[in-house]
């Protein structure tokens, strides 16, 4: 039987009511008959016999928001305060409240919503229904839930001029402010989608944003992913056969192409109003409320992925404020990245990643996970990972590949005192382009990776940010720096800041770039290179050229780097998805060491980003520099990006300068920027001799902590050759999968 809703709450139309009507209807007004059966279809559609459930804070307006949902959806409304709760004990909440106490009251109000029971409606819960588990499993079981998320500065805005003998708790002496935040881990815990709303954003808007959130919620098919080696028709012959989602392309990693992924409809947008309303949000709730939008609730719901943010940044970080803003001087500002467990900017994807990463795989395949660095990734993978929980390590292992000779002392002890049963570190007699190359090749090499997969059982993986999933977590920090210096009154929102990152793999410069995209008021993206400056010169002249050049060996290594991987997702996002020119571009760097931006391309490059590089002297005076002026001790990372940012700012707005990694990571260029003559070739000696100067920032813990370890001093070294590689690779799994 077929049943229209009417506006009216629980008032139906039969099907014989209905066929008279549509028949009148039809005779006399054909197109207000197709619109009336579009309205219903629409409805049918997106709800079935799901309800809409409307979850908030008191104040977040979910009963005028109701209302005008189920206006447009042409189905019932309830309200549960005012059509179950007060009809069922015949007297007013308040009246409740005030009768039977806080205690009682939310179990009374639980009992009522344990024996409701709608579908194909819409449903406004009162602000306390949350706090009650078995009566919300019991509403979560035929509805999608969905949070009306104001901000707690909006709400008390407009309770003020309310009544409040409603709100549950009041009365005990608890301050409002303090309600409204306990009450928060309850719509974290309960919600499917949510609905950022600002401060005077209209209930008509509300509803809207409610609408798309639910259609996007009940369709994952339009989050898919693509190869930024995809054909000018949209999709590769890979992709053809089978859409790729998020936990697709986090588990494979690199295409089978050769390309990178990229969301087919590129990332979400945010209004002005939605990134005001996280000003005063703290990190992990940034986190959660911006990777909810890029993440599908089918791949990871928000309730599992919430869990998962507050693993990877609840304790793991020294700073309680994860990736804290410091004024440096003038218009300059730090962002330090570096408060992780292994003290660089790695830490805040690599603590995220391995859990993500966990939860998207199937439980029937094992994984090796292949990783190259040029130095901080190492050991970040390495503890991100070692941090699963046991079941897990069991079918996720880890291999790390790194130049030998070419990262920092203090880099390479971390790598390899980070080593565990499931993780390795492998160094490699050659320099990182050729670790990052030899990978890319081994996943796209289909006969060894179907030899694993058919004789152990076991598939490959990446870990490094040409996997998607690395990347997300870092456009979280850049957007979150901006909206911290809105918050201290440094600017106002929609004031624009430059960006200035020391750059190599490109990977942190698209991250910025994409939070630029999504609606951060970021002006110039400043790319910092050392004396490897490839990316300097293709950025000024648009070819890209490794003909004659060999790696240098500098105090910033991580930035050691002339292929940029994640340079290829930002030249198919300016070439407007074109995955024909894309793969053109990087055949012929890869049979020809060059190639060369047409004009319209350079042109739109320029408009983007800016560069410069600094040399090894430059790069020393800056950290003597700066730390005689302010105390504070910079990395070498972060005095390349210091020294090209005060060549290249304008001065006219704040600029953001990237501190990527912790100084002491490269204490002996630090000690000699600081002019010490005699520098103990000890790691932990020197960590000792610069913590002497009680400078700014003060020394990481989690790095006293590694180099303190004992007993964890082996690493297997291999020779730079592709078959010497694979071979490490599949005696690791037969020794940790067989």
């Amino acid at each position: 039987m077929f049943h229209i809703f009417q506006y009216q709450p629980l008032r139906l139309i039969t099907q014989n009511s209905l066929s008279s009507m549509c028949l009148k209807v039809m005779l006399s007004r054909p197109v207000a008959f197709a619109q009336i059966w579009k309205s219903w279809f629409s409805s049918h559609s997106l709800l079935g016999k799901k309800n809409i459930v409307l979850m908030g804070p008191p104040g977040a307006g979910k009963t005028t928001v109701g209302r005008i949902v189920g206006q447009k959806l042409d189905c019932p409304v309830i309200d549960i305060d005012d059509d179950v709760l007060e009809t069922t004990w015949n007297m007013s909440v308040s009246e409740k409240l005030q009768d039977v106490g806080y205690e009682e009251f939310l179990e009374e109000e639980g009992k009522a919503l344990l024996k409701f029971s709608a579908s194909g409606s819409v449903i406004s819960l009162s602000e306390s229904n949350p706090m009650h588990a078995a009566g919300m499993q019991h509403v979560k079981k035929n509805g999608i839930v969905v949070y009306l998320d104001v901000p707690t500065t909006v709400i008390m805005s407009r309770l003020k001029s309310k009544e409040m003998d409603r709100i549950v708790g009041l009365s005990l002496g608890i301050s409002l402010k303090d309600i409204l935040q306990f009450r928060k881990q309850f719509y974290k815990r309960w919600f499917d989608v949510r609905v950022l709303c600002g401060g005077d954003i209209a209930a008509e808007v509300v509803a809207e944003k409610v609408l798309d959130a639910v259609k996007r919620y009940q369709d994952s098919e339009l989050e898919t992913f693509i190869s930024t080696r995809s054909s000018s028709s949209g999709r590769s012959t890979e992709e053809d056969s089978h859409k790729l989602y998020f936990s697709d392309v986090v588990t494979q990693g690199l295409a089978l192409d050769g390309g990178l992924f990229v969301p087919e409809r590129g990332l979400p947008k945010f209004t002005a109003e939605e990134w005001q309303g996280l000003i005063e949000a703290t990190y992990t709730e940034r986190a959660q409320v911006i990777l909810e939008r890029c993440i599908h609730p089918a791949d990871i719901p928000a309730s599992k992925l919430a869990e998962i943010i507050e693993t990877a940044y609840g304790e793991n970080f020294s700073c309680s404020k994860i990736a804290p803003v410091r004024h440096l001087a003038g218009n300059q500002f730090l962002l330090e990245l570096f408060h992780g467990p292994t003290a660089s900017f790695k830490d805040f994807a690599l603590q995220l990643m391995p859990h993500l990463f966990a939860y998207c795989i199937p439980r029937s395949c094992n994984y090796l996970i292949l990783v190259a660095t040029s130095g901080d990734t190492g050991s970040a993978v390495l503890d991100g990972f070692s941090r699963l929980h046991d079941t897990d390590k069991q079918r996720i292992a880890l291999v790390n590949f790194f130049p030998e000779d070419g990262v920092s002392p203090i880099q390479k002890s971390q790598m390899i005192g980070c080593q565990t049963k499931n993780a390795w570190s492998v160094g490699v007699k050659s320099d990182f382009d050729f670790c990052q190359t030899a990978i890319k090749q081994i996943f796209t090499n289909s006969d060894f990776t179907g030899f694993l997969t058919v004789e152990y059982g076991t598939a490959l993986a990446a870990a490094n940010s040409i996997n998607w999933a690395r990347l997300l977590p870092q456009i979280v920090y850049h957007a979150s720096a901006y909206l911290d210096l809105v918050h201290q009154g440094i600017i106002s929102f929609g004031s624009p800041v430059d960006i200035c990152i020391p750059t190599g793999n490109f990977g942190n410069m698209l991250a910025a770039f994409y939070a630029k995209m999504m609606g951060i008021p970021i002006r110039k993206c400043i790319c910092a290179s050392n004396e490897n400056n490839i990316l300097t010169d293709f950025i000024r002249t648009g070819v890209y050229d490794l003909r004659g050049r060999k790696l240098i060996s500098t105090f910033s290594p991580a930035v050691d780097i002339l292929k940029s991987s994640n340079l290829e997702r930002y030249l198919h996002l300016i070439a407007n998805e074109d995955g024909q020119l894309v793969t053109q571009l990087f055949n012929q760097l890869e049979n020809q060491g060059h190639f060369q931006l047409r004009k319209d391309l350079l042109g739109k490059l320029q408009q983007d980003l800016v560069a410069g590089w600094c040399s090894e002297e430059d790069c020393l005076a800056a950290i003597h520099s700066v730390y005689s002026t302010t105390g504070y001790i910079l990395d070498t990372h972060a005095a390349v990006a210091k020294v090209v940012a005060d060549r290249l700012q304008d001065r006219t707005c704040p600029i953001i300068i990237s501190s990527t990694a912790h100084y002491a990571k490269f204490a002996p260029a630090i000690l000699r920027a600081l002019r010490i003559a005699e520098i103990n070739q000890n790691p932990l000696s020197q960590l000792h001799l610069l913590s002497s100067y009680s400078a700014l920032p003060p020394i990481h813990w989690g790095l006293l902590e590694t180099l303190k370890k004992t007993g964890n001093g082996d690493h297997q070294v291999c020779a730079a050759d592709m078959s010497a590689l694979m071979s490490h690779i599949e005696t690791l799994i037969q020794n940790h999968f067989m």
